[in-house]
């Protein structure tokens, strides 16, 4: 059988990625996937060995175009707490716009179902140029704080406050513009810089 074509590889891996997002990686099997892009099993098997490797190339494919975009923000020459605010933004604005990305990265990040293979895979494959960026940011920002810890937290702010959006609207206080990108990362930068001042 002749290779994949690129762009066929392209289009499997995105009409894999909201089926992975909606289940996760135990809840879809590879001939559920074979079926929703219109193959037969044996084929995709042909193109990806296993579901893991097609998981894998799902989020990388997933992430790759945001990631472009975030590291840009963070190579910007410009003053750490602007580079902070952009990219906190720009977290908010793929979260908001883009339910499938959102859920994907927080099956992965979050649930996680405990198989180290995958998530070592993930992260060494995916996440790790982007995050040592974000560790550096992070130690533009607070030079004696723990990078490491300060970049996790930067990302719990942002992820927290969308996950409980759900629940969140009926306490007290609640307001609409809560959930407007423009407030969140305006609200998440000014409690990050004000506690690292302090």
């Amino acid at each position: 059988m002749r290779p994949i074509h690129p762009k066929t590889k392209t289009d499997i891996l995105e009409k894999a990625i909201p089926l992975f997002a909606r289940a996760g990686f135990s809840g879809v099997t590879m001939r559920q996937i074979a079926t929703a892009i219109g193959m037969n099993a044996a084929s995709l098997y042909h193109h990806f060995p296993d579901k893991q490797t097609l998981y894998v190339a799902a989020v990388q494919q997933a992430f790759s175009n945001r990631e472009f975009v975030l590291s840009e923000i963070l190579s910007m020459q410009l003053p750490v707490e602007e580079k902070l605010h952009r990219f906190v933004k720009r977290i908010c604005d793929f979260i908001e716009e883009e339910p499938d990305f959102s859920m994907l990265i927080h099956r992965e990040i979050l649930d996680g179902d405990g198989d180290e293979t995958r998530l070592r895979l993930i992260a060494d494959h995916v996440f790790k140029n982007f995050f040592a960026a974000v560790i550096t940011m992070a130690k533009e920002l607070s030079p004696e704080k723990d990078s490491h810890l300060l970049a996790f937290s930067i990302f719990g702010l942002i992820v927290y406050h969308y996950q409980t959006a759900p629940v969140r609207q009926f306490f007290p206080g609640a307001k609409p513009e809560h959930n407007d990108s423009q407030v969140v990362a305006d609200h998440i930068t000014d409690l990050l810089l004000a506690g690292l001042k302090s």
